[in-house]
């Protein structure tokens, strides 16, 4: 029996063009209730990163596939194939990396390989939506000799910040940022400036504010003014924005604000012409207001999920989506006057006659620092399967 044990080293999520280093240790556990341990040997090793795709048939239709080629090697149990198994269809992969051949292990024993790779530049972001998944793993095949090929699979998450792709790293290390009090070897050194430099880019992204007002008004007149200081956005901030409604002249009785992202199936691959487009609620705030002067809201943007992105299959967008329901009447006839004689009490009215309208407004979400997002994240940075 041998133990394979795979453990990223810096958790389980990462920019695309940042190198994914991960550990493999192979080990022959020597058991104490064993009376007769014995030496272990596995043929070879490989590792390959590929990223699976899958669509829902009821909204996506996908090209036929050419059914004519038939992949006999797909099927055999002794070729190292990473996606076997799995649902959907692998659109990205990495060239295979050999770990070893001929390991053999004495009781006791265990050894530990490095594989780095790093990520494409060109791929989508890892995404489950309610009509296409994007899933990124890490796979780590293994042989005995004469027995079928065992997989352990590593999940991880993969955000996409455009930009990156075109960035030219200055040639002269002398004037290049740089810690004196680090030893870094030269693909270390150029992934953690990557991941600097894409710090800084969502810092002067998202960190500029100019006031944007917008006049909320239905057909009967202006209900209130609302005012928000940015359109930009990365996952983990909290989206904030104030109402006005003292210079309305409807009054508002009630109002709600949903985070939402919209995904939509590009119109050459709809199962159906004019098909709905497919709506997440990730936060939400409502709040009764007549006679309220002003109000806010705080939405948080969760760091598990998806920021924008488009491919040649779907397109995900955000935005906030405002529901508003306004009286019919004027704000004095919203209360009546009760019929004690000592004092006077203004009770609400039963019945009353609304409007209700709705607004969205599109904002842009970006990734975040992947470190920050990797402390919320579902995959685990350390995997392990028995041979």
């Amino acid at each position: 029996m041998i133990e394979v044990l795979a453990k990223l080293g810096r958790g389980p999520v990462f920019l695309a063009g940042e190198v994914l280093e991960c550990v493999i240790t192979f080990t022959n556990p020597l058991s104490a209730s064993s009376t007769s341990a014995s030496s272990e040997m596995l043929a070879w090793a490989s590792a390959q990163i590929h990223c699976q795709f899958h669509a829902s048939e009821n909204r996506v239709a996908l090209p036929p596939t050419d059914g004519s080629k038939h992949d006999v090697q797909a099927e055999n149990e002794t070729v190292f194939v990473p996606n076997r198994g799995e649902r959907g269809q692998c659109i990205l992969s990495t060239p295979p990396k050999i770990l070893f051949c001929d390991l053999r292990l004495d009781p006791g024993e265990s050894k530990s390989y490095s594989y780095c790779e790093t990520l494409p530049v060109d791929g989508p972001p890892s995404f489950r939506g309610q009509s296409v998944k994007y899933v990124y793993k890490l796979t780590i095949g293994c042989q005995r000799v004469n027995s079928p090929i065992k997989l352990l699979r590593v999940p991880f998450r993969v955000l996409v910040l455009h930009g990156l792709k075109d960035y030219q790293f200055p040639q002269d290390e002398a004037v290049a940022p740089s810690n004196p009090f680090l030893e870094e070897e030269e693909g270390l050194k150029k992934d953690s400036r990557l991941a600097d430099l894409a710090t800084e880019l969502l810092m002067v992204a998202t960190s500029r504010r100019s006031l944007h007002l917008y006049n909320i008004s239905n057909t009967r007149g202006k209900v209130g003014t609302f005012c928000i200081f940015k359109t930009v956005y990365k996952i983990g901030e909290d989206v904030i924005g104030t109402f006005n409604f003292s210079e309305g002249d409807i009054p508002c009785l009630q109002f709600s604000v949903s985070l939402q992202t919209e995904e939509s199936i590009q119109e050459e691959f709809q199962r159906r012409r004019g098909q709905p487009v497919s709506f997440t609620v990730h936060a939400r705030h409502q709040e009764s207001c007549l006679h309220t002067a002003q109000s806010s809201f705080s939405l948080p943007i969760p760091l598990s999920s998806t920021p924008g992105f488009t491919t040649n299959i779907v397109s995900l967008k955000w935005r906030l989506h405002f529901e508003f329901v306004t009286s019919g009447e004027s704000a004095g006839s919203c209360l009546v006057r009760g019929s004690q004689s000592e004092a006077v009490t203004w009770t609400g009215v039963e019945q009353m006659e609304v409007d209700t309208f709705s607004w969205d407004l599109p904002i842009k979400v970006l990734p975040t620092n992947p470190i920050l997002a990797s402390y919320v994240s579902q995959f685990s940075s350390t995997n392990s399967i028995t041979i």
